[in-house]
């Protein structure tokens, strides 16, 4: 019971990593206020999940909305003590040279200032509890090219520089802001990037988990659960001396090229010396 006593706000909650996160912090005790577009799901989830689960319709490109779902969040628990800024979508996959303005400003808004706009409008209700912590989704694509399209792997750079600069100017109010670098997870935020329908969706899942699998050290694809529990150590008084940095939950995607951890795969300079010289 992590969070007993506490008031989570999630954003995202409704499917994947949101609502792996969403069961977690209920089951450690939390009350959660969830934030979301998809407002059936959200009604339902009242109705399956008790009285310490609050959903509110926010769509986090909008600033009002975020604004809004803070405030709801503590006027209803009588404040907030962790914020979990994880909406968001694949975005647009066009290439630089191909990419719209207008596009570009969408996934920078839905990905990065929603970020900004939740540390924002949930800072201050922090400062009055004297403190807590904000964990925000960032992603492998962060690092290096080739995991996304590039104004989803841009924002999520800037998500990782945004929560570096926002642990220096809000230590001094004892918040904590740390952020969490999903790699290949199980959720349907890729189908959604190509428009997929149910069918295809699950097809793709299905594609997606068994070529994760081999593509890393972790021989299986990750699931919303492994974010979930990274969220909840960060948020968590186990992480109180923890802030300003990044944690990466990739199953060891990013430790080097297939070649350092696949015995199957030659390494780089197998690849490329005579065979004499290895």
């Amino acid at each position: 019971m992590r969070f007993e006593g506490k008031t989570a706000v999630i954003t995202g909650g409704s499917s994947g990593i949101g609502r792996g996160t969403v069961d977690l912090f209920l089951r450690e005790g939390a009350t959660v206020v969830m934030g979301d577009i998809d407002e059936a799901e959200g009604t339902a989830m009242m109705s399956a999940l008790g009285d310490n689960f609050l959903f509110k319709t926010c769509d986090v490109t909008q600033e009002d909305q975020v604004k809004a779902l803070m405030d709801h969040a503590a006027e209803k628990t009588g404040g907030i003590d962790i914020v979990f800024n994880n909406a968001g979508a694949g975005g647009p996959r066009d290439a630089i040279d191909e990419i719209s303005g207008d596009d570009w400003d969408f996934a920078m808004a839905l990905l990065l200032k929603s970020v900004a706009m939740g540390i924002r409008h949930a800072a201050p209700h922090l400062k009055k509890r004297g403190g807590g912590a904000i964990v925000n989704t960032a992603s492998i694509c962060s690092f290096q090219a080739g995991f996304g399209p590039i104004a989803y792997s841009t924002a999520k750079a800037g998500v990782l520089h945004l929560t570096k600069v926002a642990a220096a100017e809000l230590a001094q109010y004892k918040i904590r802001v740390n952020a969490i670098c999903p790699g290949f997870i199980q959720t349907n935020i890729f189908a959604s990037t190509v428009g997929a329908n149910k069918e295809e969706t699950q097809e793709i899942n299905s594609v997606l988990g068994q070529a994760a699998a081999s593509a890393q050290p972790v021989g299986r694809p990750g699931v919303p659960s492994d974010i979930a529990e990274a969220a909840a150590y960060l948020a968590s008084d186990a992480a109180g001396f923890v802030t300003g940095t990044h944690l990466l939950v990739d199953g060891g995607m990013l430790v080097g090229t297939e070649g350092s951890w696949n015995p199957e795969i030659p390494g780089m300079l197998d690849a490329i010396l005579p065979e004499h010289l290895r």
